[in-house]
């Protein structure tokens, strides 16, 4: 005899509570970059990474110049960008 299939619920289509509390919701962890490869900014260091490179930053993402110093101002383009 061929099993049955699930009848249909109320909640069918829904995450469930546990669910979400477990994996979260569907938005992306990550947003765009807001700059691009090839693009030229004027930036102004603000630390030192572990590496020695200048760090700036641009709406939250962090730029890397390598010989830079805290507080230069700097007109950089973009190399790479990653995620």
């Amino acid at each position: 005899m061929p099993r049955r299939l699930p009848e249909k619920t109320r909640n069918a289509g829904r995450r469930s509570r546990r669910f979400k509390r477990r994996y979260g919701s569907r938005i992306p962890l990550f947003h765009s970059a807001p700059v691009k490869e090839g693009q030229e900014l004027e930036v102004v260091i603000d630390d030192i990474g572990s590496h020695g490179d200048g760090v700036a930053r641009i709406e939250g993402y962090l730029i890397f110049v390598p010989q830079a110093k805290i507080g230069e101002r700097l007109k950089v383009r973009i190399v790479k960008v990653g995620r």
